[in-house]
């Protein structure tokens, strides 16, 4: 196998590819390997297998998102019935997505993999074949994720197709940081609640708040201080605070009260909302036990002026 690829081709990869396929392992492990099963631990990690869409712009691949496909092992091929199912439904939804590849789990790419990865060159005639590793490594900083591309090399005097590493970059929208914060500070707990974990969330928010302030409270009096002459003028230091204020957001403008008040006029109605479905569906079981009570006792008065 090559050490790296030679296309140019510039990969960006989305947190949600990673998630998906992350996922899916870990719901065919648990129900391979149940936690209250004698199943023996030195059995082999299952491989998953799935397909990657998203866009290609020049030489940029930009990928998505990704969903499950179903494996033959008898044959060493996806099941392409199902695979022409999805591709047809997420067209209807994405229109503007393509197949660009396929995704397993693993160490490192086998040759079985080359076979599954030449029958998806009638959809893509380079596809993308994005391999992660499940295998922990604490040691290990960098992402457990490798893209491979396929070339034409010549071995031995034979033209062979192998697999080559592509470099990637790891892109996001504003939804999904906010989605990978949510997890990575959220994470399950033993016997913690749902409510607790987001307490506790919250409680961390508060106290960086609050020390965050609390340091610039301390700023602020230096700053006095040095203003009335109490303590020597540091210019190094003036400039340092002069280029802090200056990422701030000007909160003074109209645009940032206008933006400011549009978020909190939607966390308003979002939380009015939330109240008004709950308030709904409360109303709508005390209907319900109402109507069952009502037709009972409509029944039993029924028979009672029968007899």
């Amino acid at each position: 196998m090559a050490s790296s690829s030679s296309s140019g081709l510039t990969f960006k990869v989305h947190p949600l590819v990673i998630v998906n396929i992350s996922d899916h392992y870990t719901r065919v492990k648990s129900q391979l390997n149940p936690p209250n099963s004698n199943a023996s631990s030195n059995s082999p990690p299952p491989r998953v297998y799935g397909g990657v869409i998203g866009v290609q712009k020049g030489r940029t691949v930009e990928i998505f998102n990704s969903f499950e496909l179903l494996y033959d092992p008898s044959t060493h091929s996806l099941d392409r019935a199902f695979l022409d199912k999805k591709q047809d439904l997420y067209k209807k939804v994405f229109p503007h997505f393509y197949i660009l590849g396929w995704y397993s789990t693993g160490t490192d790419a086998l040759e079985s993999d080359m076979h599954i990865h030449k029958a998806l060159m009638d959809i893509n005639e380079s596809p993308v074949y994005v391999l992660l590793n499940p295998s922990i490594n604490h040691s290990q900083r960098d992402l457990p994720v490798t893209i491979f591309e396929s070339e034409l090399h010549v071995i031995d005097g034979i033209p062979q197709l192998i697999f080559v590493r592509s470099t990637y970059t790891i892109e996001t929208v504003e939804a999904e940081r906010i989605s990978v914060d949510h997890v990575a500070h959220l994470k399950p707990s033993d016997g913690g609640s749902a409510a607790t974990q987001l307490a506790a969330h919250l409680t961390g928010i508060h106290s960086a708040i609050k020390m965050l302030h609390s340091r610039i409270k301390v700023l602020h009096h230096y700053l006095l201080a040095m203003q009335k002459g109490d303590v020597p003028c540091e210019n190094s230091l003036l400039r340092q605070v002069s280029s802090l204020l200056r990422r701030l957001p000007a909160i003074e403008s109209g645009k940032f009260q206008d933006d400011f008040l549009m978020e909190y006029n939607d966390t308003l109605l979002i939380s009015y909302l939330a109240m008004l479905t709950n308030c709904s569906s409360t109303m709508n079981e005390l209907v319900d036990k109402f109507n069952t009570a009502y037709d009972r006792h409509s029944r039993r008065g029924g028979r009672t002026a029968f007899m």
